[in-house]
């Protein structure tokens, strides 16, 4: 079986790349540690190779932020608490969560395995590592609880799942569409020069792909409420814009689909006339 980490280190950030160890699988998750902050814990399904990093790494970490209690990046915080007795800190919406057992699918459980519960402590707007003032800027959209971490005096930033991909063709039934669009604005409006992305690792150009995933939204929504307001039915919308059928649909049971997207876009704007849009 192979190692389930691989390690960079960019712009003075060790990136650490977490692959679930399963065969039939591409996906992977970024953990990033620098100036004595680890940012995101990784998954559980990759436990054994992580507790031996954070184990030998532990003089590096003095404490940890979450991007969001996401299965796939808050998955190792309980061992983390229990065994180096590390503070963990999440946007205040994420709290009450990660204290409870959280509820999701098999297929999640699957690749990333079982986030147990854990106490994490409200993450404030501004707070300091070991040398550096950081700020936490709340994204919604993604999840509640998502945050960004903006590194001011180097201008690195850690956008946890708030790009992705530049052109977005699903999302999980519970995100939004617009929030995600004003979350990638408000990121926009700071100054910042790196970009860390939590699926990707470091993005070349980063400014430049979440400006072409605003682009791209941007580009959907005009799409989506245009059909919208001639009377097609969201599902004829969603057909002529997404005629893919990704797997992920089937095998989360149509948690991840594009439906939502075009769902998510017409239950916020679809009465209001463009106009009145951001």
């Amino acid at each position: 079986m192979q190692p389930s980490l691989a390690m960079t280190v960019h712009d003075g950030v060790q990136c650490v790349r977490v692959t679930p160890m399963q065969r039939s699988s591409n996906r992977s998750v970024f953990v990033f540690v620098v100036d004595g902050l680890l940012i995101d814990t990784g998954c559980a399904s990759a436990q054994r190779d992580l507790r031996e990093f954070y184990t030998t790494s532990a003089k590096d970490i003095d404490q940890v932020v979450l991007t969001h209690s996401h299965e796939d990046h808050a998955g190792m915080a309980a061992w983390i608490v229990e065994h180096m007795q590390r503070p963990v800190y999440i946007h205040p919406n994420g709290v009450a969560l990660c204290a409870s057992k959280p509820d999701y699918g098999a297929y999640r459980q699957k690749l990333w395995g079982l986030r147990q519960p854990f106490r994490a402590r409200p993450l404030p707007e501004q707070f300091r590592s070991r040398t550096h003032g950081w700020r936490a800027l709340h994204t919604p959209g993604h999840a509640d609880d998502h945050v960004v971490l903006l590194d001011e005096a180097d201008g690195r930033l850690f956008c946890g799942d708030l790009f992705l991909a530049p052109k977005t063709k699903l999302i999980m039934r519970h995100e939004s569409v617009p929030a995600i669009m004003r979350s990638l604005r408000l990121v926009l409006e700071e100054d910042f020069q790196t970009v860390f992305c939590s699926h990707n690792g470091p993005l070349h150009h980063g400014r430049r792909l979440l400006m072409k995933k605003l682009d791209n939204l941007e580009w959907l929504c005009g799409e989506i409420l245009h059909r919208h307001r001639q009377g097609w039915p969201p599902e004829a919308i969603h057909a002529h814009l997404f005629p893919e059928k990704w797997p992920i649909i089937q095998i989360s049971g149509g948690e991840f689909d594009s439906i939502h997207i075009v769902h998510s876009v017409i239950r916020e704007w679809g009465e209001e006339p463009p106009a009145d849009r951001e």
